[in-house]
């Protein structure tokens, strides 16, 4: 033990001593400070000499080596072909390797993973096994550090086409896209959080200069995540409808049916697929309260309900639903799902509860995005002229922008909204006609509350 102690210390002084002679080395100093110049103003061709003899010679002296050596290297890569391309792609891929040999503090397993797949993707020398085999590495290993939402996305992608090539079950495919969107929604989560605390300073004009970069940075990363999300869904498609699911599902009912997380994914994915009214969907409910008798169990009870009519049966359920569950987030995911089980049949309903996930967690866009839609397919309902009829549709896009603001994974779908309910309201031209600018339009309907009309 002695002897492997004595060893291992050795070998720190050694490193030590290595950097402190790095440091020392007067031609690596020269040109760490040249090459740092050349980066700057983004002359990168200029910048490679002087790097490489620092990266050779010095490569802990400064973590500019990997930082600006990666943008040089990226640089040679982009305009490079041949052999000479090749030679820059494997020169980039071993400094990734080599940041986290040198630099382990300021990296991650699997950010050092995704950086190669994703080099190696983007020039097209990568096959499906390899990006999913790589990536999979990468979330097992470090989930945490997996991030990056273009990897996310191309993780799951890669999956559904080994699947469609007849080399992946699509049971995988299933399990993946449970544990990628949930990746998905933990991240966003976290952004939403901040973005949520920041948007009152900003209303009042209060943001510092620290929190206006740290908001704008946080809404394009939860725009990325959201249009990932989209992707991802799109990706899997078809797969995971009724007429795919059902038969799945009761092929693997038997065996699985004492496994309380495959019997929780597989009624969570029929709940949200609407295909609740096959008497599978009742078994994977029984099962799963037999075993966990949890909110999300009397929510899929209330559901059950709902089908039979039983609707007194089911708004006892789906309020039990909301009192059993104690995490604010879950539960306003609950209240949003049991909101769009009634957009159909009751919108007052279906208002109730999306207000319910918004008072839960204000950053529920999909909530005011709900509460939005409800509203616009009320114009008929709200108001004695066309004239007011057509205002409903104001009041639409106030709560679909809001969406996108609390949200920014939304705003994709937030703005579109927005943009085609403003189409619908009264025209400019309208609103001179009928002597109404600026004033207030009162909806007697379910909508209640009212909107100002704008001034010209």
């Amino acid at each position: 033990m002695k002897k492997n102690l004595y060893i291992i210390v050795i070998a720190l002084i050694g490193f030590v001593g290595l950097g402190n002679a790095q440091a020392q080395n007067p031609e690596c100093m020269t040109n760490l400070s040249i090459y740092t110049e050349h980066v700057k103003v983004k002359n990168y061709d200029a910048a490679y000499t002087p790097w490489k003899m620092v990266y050779e010679n010095c490569p802990t002296l400064n973590w500019a080596n990997i930082l600006y050596g990666e943008r040089i290297l990226k640089h040679r890569v982009a305009n490079s072909t041949g052999a000479e391309k090749t030679a820059n792609i494997n020169a980039l891929l071993e400094l990734y390797d080599n940041r986290m040999k040198y630099f382990a503090t300021k990296t991650s397993v699997a950010e050092t993973i995704i950086d190669k797949v994703l080099l190696k993707y983007d020039e097209k020398i990568i096959s499906d096994e390899e990006i999913y085999a790589g990536l999979d590495k990468a979330f097992n290993e470090d989930k945490d550090n997996f991030k990056n939402p273009k990897a996310l996305y191309l993780y799951f992608s890669s999956l559904v086409d080994l699947q469609n090539a007849g080399k992946r079950e699509v049971e995988e495919v299933f399990e993946r896209y449970d544990a990628v969107t949930e990746k998905i929604e933990v991240e966003n989560d976290k952004l939403t959080d901040v973005i949520t605390k920041l948007l009152p300073k900003e209303d009042a004009g209060t943001l510092t200069k620290k929190e206006t970069s740290q908001l704008r940075s946080y809404n394009s990363y939860s725009e990325s995540y959201g249009k990932i999300a989209e992707s991802i869904d799109s990706k899997l498609g078809a797969l995971a409808n009724c007429e795919n699911l059902i038969p799945l599902y009761n092929k693997g009912f038997d065996s699985k049916k004492g496994d309380i997380a495959w019997v929780k994914r597989a009624v969570s994915r029929m709940y949200s697929k609407e295909c609740t009214e096959d008497p599978l969907f009742k078994k994977l409910f029984e099962a799963q309260l037999a075993m966990e008798p949890s909110a999300s169990a009397y929510m899929y009870g209330g559901a059950l309900k709902n089908n039979a009519g039983d609707t007194k049966g089911a708004i006892a359920d789906f309020n039990k639903a909301l009192e059993l569950e104690t995490d604010s987030r879950k539960k306003s995911n609950i209240a949003y799902r049991i909101a769009t089980s009634y957009r159909r049949s009751s919108k007052s309903t279906a208002r109730s509860y999306a207000q319910r996930a918004i008072d839960a967690n204000p950053a529920n866009g999909k909530a005011y995005l709900l509460i939005a839609s409800l509203y616009a397919s009320s114009a008929n309902e709200c108001g004695s002229t066309p004239f007011e009829k057509r205002a409903i549709y104001w009041k639409a896009a106030e709560m679909a922008r809001q969406a996108g603001r609390v949200d920014p994974a939304v705003s994709g779908s937030s703005a579109q909204a927005a943009t085609s309910y403003n189409a619908k309201a009264p025209s400019k031209t309208d609103i001179f006609n009928s002597g109404m600018a600026g004033k207030t339009v009162s909806f007697p309907c379910w909508v209640g509350g009212s909107v100002k009309v704008p001034s010209l």
